[in-house]
């Protein structure tokens, strides 16, 4: 068969691989009808992780089953599925307790296993023309329709960016009528948007500086915020001073909760510096979401931080260890919660959100393209709404035509 496979740092290839075979009773053979390149597929591309040249990218994936493993009860031949990045046995003690992001039994190396990225196990990524599926009963979601129909774009989206930019609100305590600020206007961050306004918020600012994706989140009513002219911190704190509503509803002393109660980091560790947009600066996001978020408030941080960054600006950042202002997080009493998303806590759900017209997450995809033009298409999206990718806000190959 044909995939995608990482040869060096930044450039892919499509190769002929060998076909997946069925290796435990529970596994079932997807035959992919949609792959996205996910922005975290870029830390590999551009050698800011442990990836090695030969690996099989791509966890964001969807099908039909073509063949299925003689334990497998729930799905059968031609059945239209999701896959969540996680892989999960479903049974572990982690499991068990909806922490499928952390699943015991699918990695030898670290708690938590996925297709096609480093160090989640040795299973090969889903940017190909079929992908093995283990514990099949547990990982796969049925979906229904058939493969190029109207939710085909939207369902996509349920293997990761959608059930991740919803989870990030949830991290960040999003409800009704919160505020929220959410840094990263990438597919992470516009999920994010489209999740709090699901969740009831009343007022969401997203702050990035490619025009083409902050246009994208304007058309979520979303307050687009450019980094790149206006000092988004104080952008967002004069906003809501500049709000009379706001301002006539304190009581005395609540003038203090100038911020905003819920702030998103869908940026990681690959965040700019504001003050030299051609540098990286990591902690960056957090620095700004510490000053923004209102005592007593919650941060979500979905953006990726490895504890290997080949690439790190020093010692420190390439093992993951970074300053944070743990002071002024202590003394303001914010919440703060990180990790991977638990994509299978959401997706069925997010899924009947989908069928019922309630979101249509689909809307972000920009090109739908044949698995030849995935290392093109990688030169494109690594941009980051930049230059030649400004266009690029959500690529899509068809490995199978």
């Amino acid at each position: 068969m044909k995939a995608l496979v990482f040869a060096e740092v930044g450039r892919m290839e499509v190769r002929e691989v060998p076909d997946p075979v069925l290796e435990q009773d529970n596994d079932i053979i997807v035959r992919v009808s949609s792959a996205a390149i996910c922005g975290s597929d870029l830390h590999m591309y551009q050698g800011r992780t442990s990836a090695q040249p030969g690996m099989v990218f791509g966890h964001e994936f969807m099908g039909v089953v073509e063949k299925v493993g003689s334990g497998v009860q729930l799905l059968k031949e031609g059945d239209r599925v999701s896959l969540p990045f996680n892989i999960a046995c479903g049974t572990c003690f982690n499991c068990c307790r909806g922490y499928f992001n952390a699943c015991l039994s699918t990695n030898p190396k670290l708690p938590g296993g996925g297709y096609g990225y480093a160090d989640l196990g040795p299973y090969r990524g889903g940017q190909a023309e079929l992908v093995r599926v283990p514990f099949a009963d547990c990982n796969a979601l049925k979906l229904p329709g058939t493969p190029g129909d109207r939710w085909e774009d939207d369902f996509i989206m349920l293997s990761d960016v959608l059930p991740t930019g919803y989870h990030s609100c949830i991290m960040a305590d999003v409800g009704p009528g919160s505020s929220v600020a959410i840094f990263g206007a990438g597919p992470v961050g516009y999920m994010a948007t489209l999740s709090a306004f699901l969740l009831g918020a009343a007022e969401v600012y997203v702050v990035d500086r490619s025009e083409v994706r902050l246009n994208k989140i304007a058309e979520l009513e979303a307050i687009p915020v450019d980094f790149s002219k206006v000092d988004p911190v104080q952008f967002i704190l004069n906003a809501r001073k500049e709000n009379r509503a706001i301002q006539e509803s304190y009581r005395p002393g609540e003038e203090k909760m100038a911020g905003v109660l819920c702030g998103i980091d869908a940026v990681g560790y690959q965040a700019l510096d504001r003050s030299d947009p051609d540098s990286e600066k990591p902690i960056q996001v957090i620095e700004d979401l510490v000053q923004l978020v209102d005592a007593t408030g919650s941060i979500g941080i979905i953006g990726v931080y490895f504890s290997e960054d080949p690439g790190g600006a020093d010692q420190k950042a390439q093992q993951g260890i970074f300053n944070i202002p743990l002071g002024a997080l202590w003394a303001k009493g914010i919440k703060v919660e990180t990790g991977q998303a638990p994509v299978k806590r959401y997706n069925a759900l997010l899924r009947d959100a989908i069928i019922q017209d309630r979101i249509h997450p689909g809307k972000l995809v920009s090109h739908r393209l044949r698995l030849e033009h995935g290392p093109e298409a990688y030169q494109k999206f690594v941009q980051r709404g930049t230059g030649e990718g400004a266009e690029y806000t959500k690529v899509i190959l068809k490995p199978n035509g």
